[in-house]
């Protein structure tokens, strides 16, 4: 298989080219992405660490999966599939949000994505996959808030965008799937 390619597009989600995934993180290329938040009975959200040898943001705690799209692939098929490829369980998606962020890195990556929000439930436990993923857990919405301005630190750049603009969201839609 050939470098990773991801979908260029511009401010309206037009796609406008692809490029490989490094390269549009070296020259912040607005490129499409997604965020998976899976939810449990319990209103919880899954949480997982990077795996300590990812490129950027090892071993920070960020929502539950989160990646890029393939050409001609849905925003709900791309969550499903990398939901497996990480976590090693599907559950049915529904995009919930979209919205444009910017993000650079100490180490002059930046993360410029068109974002898809998705949002799903689950309650058994993950089969993670440790080249993605060091560890999992459940918490709740205000105990992440509450831990992210004590540990601002231990989570990712994007995880604390999506959280801070649009925690109300996603409160309101982990009630809806419950």
């Amino acid at each position: 298989m050939g470098k990773e390619k991801v979908i260029l597009v511009d401010e309206n989600n037009q796609q406008i080219g692809l490029m490989e995934k490094i390269e549009a993180h070296e020259k912040a290329m607005l490129h499409r992405a997604f965020s998976v938040f899976i939810f449990n009975d319990e209103g919880q959200t899954m949480l997982q660490q990077r795996a300590g040898h990812k490129y950027h943001s090892p071993g920070l705690w960020t929502n539950t999966c989160c990646s890029h799209q393939r050409e001609g692939e849905t925003n709900v098929d791309a969550g499903k599939r990398r939901l497996q490829e990480e976590m090693g369980f599907t559950a049915e998606l529904e995009e919930v949000l979209s919205f444009i962020y910017h993000a650079p890195f100490e180490n002059g990556l930046t993360e410029h994505e068109f974002d898809h929000i998705l949002v799903g439930k689950y309650n058994g436990e993950p089969n993670i996959n440790p080249d993605e993923v060091a560890s999992w857990k459940w918490m709740s919405l205000k105990d992440i808030q509450k831990d992210m301005k004590v540990n601002p630190g231990d989570y990712t750049a994007w995880f604390k965008i999506i959280f801070e603009k649009f925690y109300s969201h996603i409160e309101e839609q982990s009630e809806t799937i419950l």
